[in-house]
Order: C-alpha cells, then sequence, then structure tokens
C-alpha cells in the first residue's frame, strides 16, 4: 500500500471496528477531479448494503475532519468481493491454494504479471505457484493482486 492509503487506512480502521466490521483495505486512485476513495470492509457474515452506508457515513465524518486529501474525490465503501484485492501479506494465507492474479512493480523470473495458486506465506514473502515452478515474491514488490474466482 502506497504511504497515503497506509495513513488513511490508520485513521479509518478504528471507526470500521468499532461499527462490528474488519477493514481490509484501502485504495486511493487519482483521477484529477474524478479521483476516488475506495474502502473495502469484510465481516465473517458478509457485507450488505446497509453495512456500507452506515460506514460510509462515519469514513465521510472523520475524512470532513481530518481532511487527509487535498483534492476533490468520491467516497467508496464496499465488501471485497469475489475478486478481493490483497493489500497485506497476512491476507495471502487465508487463501492458500486458492488462484491469485499479481501485478509486480518490477519484473521477477521473468514475470512481472501472472496467475499463480498461492503455496505459501512467510511473513512478507508469498510464494506462488505459476505452471509449475515456484516464485516467491515480497509483498512490497506487488503492484496488486486479487483472488481469481474458480467455479467448478
Amino acid at each position: 500500500m502506497a504511504r497515503v492509503e497506509e495513513r488513511l487506512a490508520e485513521m479509518l480502521q478504528p471507526a470500521v471496528e468499532a461499527l462490528g466490521f474488519s477493514l481490509w483495505g484501502v485504495e486511493f486512485v487519482r483521477a484529477g477531479k474524478h479521483s476516488t476513495l475506495r474502502v473495502y470492509i469484510d465481516h465473517e457474515d458478509g457485507v450488505g448494503v446497509d453495512d456500507c452506508a452506515q460506514v460510509s457515513y462515519q469514513a465521510s465524518s472523520i475524512l470532513d475532519v481530518e481532511d487527509p486529501i487535498n483534492t476533490e474525490y468520491y467516497l467508496e465503501v464496499s465488501s471485497p468481493g469475489m475478486e478481493r484485492p490483497f493489500f497485506k501479506a497476512a491476507q495471502f494465507a487465508d487463501y492458500i491454494g486458492e488462484v491469485a492474479a499479481v501485478e509486480l512493480n518490477m519484473a521477477q523470473q521473468g514475470k512481472r504479471k501472472f496467475k499463480g495458486k498461492i503455496a505459501a506465506v512467510d511473513g512478507d514473502q508469498i510464494e506462488f505457484d505459476v505452471d509449475g515452478e515456484m516464485l516467491k515474491v515480497a509483498n512490497s514488490s506487488i503492484k496488486k493482486a486479487h483472488l481469481v474466482p474458480q467455479f467448478n
């Protein structure tokens, strides 16, 4: 996560947890006057529209007071969904054996974008099985990654 996103996550996490949800991650997409702040929340029983509205109301209040973003933006609150994005190495651990689509900041072992089965997580290191070849990457070198739903 970028520094601004880390700061926003630290700012919003206590309020999200006070409402009974976990903060899955924060994503800030810069696009001039059309920038978007996405806040992903999770709950073991799932997340509904009313839950998102409740968190959005609290997050808006905090963001209005703290004013951490110096440009106009839209606030979106949602569940991570089936293609849940990964923000921390520990999040991969719950999905060992599942497939993730990964984009790295820089190519590693000739791969910059790949899909691979999550094989192991050790601290900040995530190991993927990419077509039978093991690829170990630091979470900090991942530009973005998300779960790839498998339907059998």
